[in-house]
């Protein structure tokens, strides 16, 4: 059992988390960065990446990550493989216990711990799930340039998620399990409207369909009836999951306020929280972009935040 003592602790990684450390190491603040159970974050389950500046070609988003923990740790950032199982911000300076009980003591905190899209849950979703399985429109759309795709969901999510595949899919296919959508009303005129868009109510996914060779895809879905039980067949070249995404905020319920779906509620424009010197930054507070780029950008805030409160409260 070791106390590590920090001017600034940072809970998780992903591109917010290294972000912060990269800003926080190049100010002085010798920031310590509690990895947690998935370093890297959802980027670390992302083949190819294309819509990250800088890079002309397709890149990994593990080799993403793994760059940016290696510039995180090359200016000066002290990455810890553990996990906060607990805090304490009743008062400064804020205590952290990692799962192997290591205490983390600190003037200030980031958290990064981000957010993960709910899947179905099916074995065959896991199986190709980077192969013609997403869990976001907007990061893997492109991809499907005059295919046919399936979106399951019911809420403004999956609406939006719909709309947006048909600049690229030749047709859109939303698979409800109701007969009626939560989306706005606004949001479902807009779907009933579009050509390119059919709509299958009263179904859920039972299986996703695919092939090994000659290279690993998804060929399609297999649907069942939820009223009748029948099951029946669609041909997609992609499935995209769009039935919500949960914070990751269990830890800091009580401790932080969160808004109505989990999130950590900021200052609007800032990562500022209600707690003076916790900052929140990425998918743990976005539940509107949730994109890399969005969570690297946060990161860069929550550091040059954390940067100015301690100059301010040394």
């Amino acid at each position: 059992m070791k106390e590590h003592r920090t001017k600034l602790l940072i809970i998780g990684s992903g591109p917010a988390g290294y972000t912060a450390a990269i800003y926080a190491a190049r100010a002085n603040l010798n920031p310590i960065q509690v990895l947690g159970i998935q370093p890297g974050g959802q980027l670390m389950v992302t083949t190819d990446v294309e819509n990250y500046p800088g890079f002309s070609e397709v890149i990994q988003g593990p080799w993403l990550m793994e760059q940016m923990l290696a510039q995180a740790q090359h200016v000066g950032t002290q990455t810890v493989q553990d996990m906060i199982s607990r805090v304490d911000f009743s008062k400064r300076p804020f205590i952290c216990e990692g799962e192997g009980g290591d205490r983390y003591i600190a003037d200030t905190v980031i958290i990064c711990t981000g957010a993960q899209a709910k899947w179905l849950g099916l074995e065959s979703e896991e199986k190709y799930r980077g192969y013609g399985v997403s869990g976001c429109a907007v990061c893997d759309g492109f991809f499907f340039k005059n295919q046919e795709v399936a979106i399951t969901g019911g809420g403004n999510t999956a609406v939006e998620e719909a709309l947006y595949l048909t600049n690229f899919a030749s047709r859109v296919t939303l698979i409800h399990r109701r007969d009626q959508l939560r989306a706005e009303k606004v949001l479902q005129d807009r779907l009933m409207e579009n050509p390119k868009i059919q709509v299958i109510w009263n179904a859920v996914i039972e299986e996703i369909l695919g092939e090994e060779e000659p290279s690993k895809n998804v060929t399609g879905v297999r649907l069942r009836d939820t009223q009748t039980n029948k099951l029946s067949t669609l041909a997609v070249g992609g499935v995209f999951i769009a039935i919500g995404h949960k914070p990751m905020t269990e830890l800091f319920a009580g401790q932080i306020d969160l808004d109505k779906h989990g999130y950590i509620a900021c200052t609007s424009g800032t990562t500022l929280t209600n707690i003076p010197g916790v900052f929140a930054a990425g998918d743990v507070q976005d539940s509107v972009y949730r994109q890399a780029v969005t969570a690297a950008g946060q990161g860069c805030m929550a550091a040059l935040d954390a940067q100015r409160y301690l100059a301010e409260h040394p």
